[in-house]
């Protein structure tokens, strides 16, 4: 199985086997991201439908990413850091969601791309957030 694959990566690798189960992680969170942003946007403003997708999304992707990315329990302190770094990735992402609506992406495109742009900074600071002491 793909999942024990990657949790049997070396020791020496264990930065490799985080980016690869952060990336498996996030898929899981776009998509119910996307999934919840794509129903609602047929019927209520589009920011505020994208709002919505993202803080579902962010409750299913903190308690997976203790378990999964990082193999730690969740506790208040990750959980402040999660919020925090995920403060930092929901502004971004709005930012650039916003500029591609002023440009004209199509408003279902706009969210694969924003998505894609925010991922790496994500997984900069939550490998700070649950760095082992």
């Amino acid at each position: 199985m793909l999942s024990e694959k990657i949790h049997n990566i070396k020791d020496g690798d264990k930065g490799k086997a985080q980016f690869i189960r952060f990336i498996m992680n996030g898929c899981l969170a776009a998509a119910i991201h996307y999934t919840i942003y794509y129903i609602l946007q047929k019927y209520i403003e589009v920011n505020v439908a994208y709002s919505i997708g993202y803080a579902i999304s962010f409750l299913v992707n903190y308690y997976t990413t203790c378990r999964f990315t990082f193999r730690q329990s969740p506790t208040w302190k990750h959980f402040a850091g999660f919020a925090g770094s995920h403060t930092v990735n929901y502004l971004l992402q709005a930012a650039l969601f916003w500029i591609c609506m002023q440009i004209g992406v199509h408003r279902l495109v706009a969210p694969v791309i924003v998505m894609t742009t925010a991922m790496l900074v994500q997984f900069t600071i939550l490998r700070l957030v649950f760095k082992k002491s």
